[in-house]
């Protein structure tokens, strides 16, 4: 990639959370302003949500699936944290939410996954050890999609079946998130043998923050008009989650510390663990989200809000967690 592209993609990524919340703020109005148009915006969002998955897997590195394996005491300490200390979080917060089960429902998909895309970004920008965390996206990825059924289980127990079904849910993981990943990956081994695969694979990563507020843009102008229909779970219900997400957010800071002067990680792996605990990842479940019944249709809305928190709250975490993890307080590394 030649250094102009280079340096928009870093003035893009700088700006992302003004270019993230300037779509939100968009969708919003437009979905209030002209309800009619949402049904249309809805037919776009699998295509534009497609194209965003594929450029986000294509950043997961399926190459790093070994050395990540031999990483053993960080990757076990991001397992920890995401999938032992996250599911203990979201139990805490669980009574506190609305009682609706699109709300809820739409929680526990976003709190239960781990990021696996910006996060990245985010963790260099703090000091933390982003090539580290680059590699352990794999395993965090499938990890994940295995877990999120049995954690729903637990958490809404036989309710579940009465609120989900399963064949649209799995037709949204085979074609939102199978296919993607596989092309990507596709993509990746083409790149590592051909200039063009490289050349494709660089282009396709300048789109992801376009990409990215475009979805969100699409998703809240199409969701916007739905919000009360059906079963009550308004826009009353989406804005008291968000105090939901700001305390997992600071809870998350000092959980994620915690495990890793557990695990005695240096300073920069340690701040790695930090940012995987507390980013969550709304992109690949938002399909799921979308697959659910008209009756449940707030759930996507409740994911997406769950990016805007998150989204601002990485820009306190950039300048926070080096004072949270510093030199100072880590316990020696490897």
């Amino acid at each position: 990639m030649s250094e102009e592209p280079r340096g928009l993609v870093a003035r893009m990524e700088q700006h992302q959370v003004a270019v993230y919340v300037s779509a939100l703020a968009a969708g919003a109005a437009l979905g209030w302003a002209a309800p009619a148009v949402g049904p249309g915006l809805a037919h776009a969002i699998n295509p534009v949500l497609g194209a965003l998955l594929f450029v986000t897997f294509l950043q997961v590195p399926a190459a790093e699936l070994v050395r990540s394996l031999r990483d053993g005491r960080f990757l076990s300490a991001t397992l920890v944290v995401n999938f032992l200390v996250v599911p203990l979080v979201v139990a805490a917060i669980y009574p506190f939410l609305p009682a609706g089960h699109a709300v809820r429902l739409g929680v526990l998909l976003v709190l239960l996954c781990p990021c696996v895309d910006y996060v990245i970004v985010f963790c260099g920008l703090a000091g933390g050890s982003s090539r580290r965390l680059l590699a352990t996206t794999p395993v965090l990825l499938v990890a994940q999609m295995l877990l999120l059924p049995l954690f729903l289980y637990l958490f809404m127990g036989p309710a579940l079946a009465d609120v989900v079904a399963a064949g649209p849910f799995l037709e949204a993981f085979a074609f939102l998130i199978v296919i993607p990943l596989a092309l990507a990956w596709a993509t990746q081994a083409w790149a590592a043998r051909r200039p063009a695969g490289r050349t494709v694979s660089d282009a396709a990563a300048t789109t992801m923050v376009p990409l990215m507020a475009a979805t969100l843009l699409v998703v809240v102008a199409s969701q916007v008009p739905r919000l009360g229909d059906d079963g009550g779970d308004g826009l009353g219900d989406v804005a008291a989650v968000i105090p939901c997400y700001v305390l997992f957010l600071a809870v998350m800071a000092f959980a994620g510390r915690a495990v890793a002067r557990a695990f005695r990680l240096d300073v920069p792996a340690a701040r790695a663990v930090v940012f995987t605990g507390a980013t969550r990842n709304s992109l690949v479940v938002l399909p799921l989200a979308l697959a659910l019944p008209d009756r449940l249709a707030v759930a996507a809305v409740v994911v997406v809000v769950q990016t805007l928190v998150e989204v601002l709250g990485m820009v306190g975490y950039v300048r926070l967690v080096p004072r949270l993890v510093s030199s100072d307080e880590s316990a020696p590394g490897r």
